[in-house]
């Protein structure tokens, strides 16, 4: 098995690691899944890598439900002079049950991680994860039951993530409004940067 092949293998462990161990609380080894200077872009945590572990800690603790599902992993290593770096692409969804406006719904959001890898000394970790939003959509868990939304809320939100973005409004999150998404300026400077990443620069994304 040729070395490009293994480090692509690797890299897409990691990234079910991390679903599986996140999912299910296991924080002691989803933090072995980060860089030290790993950082997360969600839409409702933006912080290093051991502040979402706490943040996502603290939401378990009181019953907030995310739940990750993964799809096709498409790895792009880098070459040689470069360093051990990665871009990987993974197909997602995020699935979120709450209560809004008394109704109990599921939120469903497909789109893409988006990982900046990079290997250390004890294996591949995450420097940096920014989703990509591509589309949502929010069901009553009862069928039977009425949900009136509020359009002006509804609209502060991209296309993308809109409905998961009100649901987390709605438990008191303070949402990030200009997330990437399937088109668009910010998607395509987070190819850019992907691309930057790869060459060996320095990482260059902002919040």
């Amino acid at each position: 098995m040729d070395n490009d092949l293994i480090r692509r293998l690797q890299v897409a462990e990691l990234i079910q690691n991390w679903a599986v161990w996140r999912d299910a609380g296991d924080w002691n080894r989803f933090s072995t899944c980060w860089a030290p200077e790993g950082r997360m872009m969600a839409t409702w945590c933006q912080a290093p890598a051991a502040g979402f572990i706490e943040a996502s800690k603290a939401g378990w603790a009181r019953g907030v439900s995310i739940l990750h599902f993964l799809g096709g992993c498409s790895v792009e290593v880098s070459e040689g002079g470069a360093g051990k770096r990665a871009i990987s692409q993974t197909k997602m969804t995020i699935s979120q049950r709450a209560e809004v406006h008394g109704v109990l719904v599921d939120v469903v959001c497909t789109g893409r991680f988006y990982d900046f890898v990079e290997e250390k000394a004890d294996g591949w970790k995450i420097v940096l994860r920014q989703p990509i939003y591509e589309k949502d959509r929010m069901d009553p868990v009862d069928p039977a039951a009425r949900l009136d939304l509020d359009p002006a809320l509804l609209a502060r939100f991209p296309e993308g993530y809109r409905h998961l973005a009100y649901l987390q409004t709605g438990i008191g999150y303070d949402v990030k409004t200009d997330m990437p998404g399937l088109r668009g300026d910010k998607v395509q400077a987070l190819y850019a940067a992907g691309q930057s990443w790869l060459r060996g620069d320095p990482l260059r994304w902002e919040e």
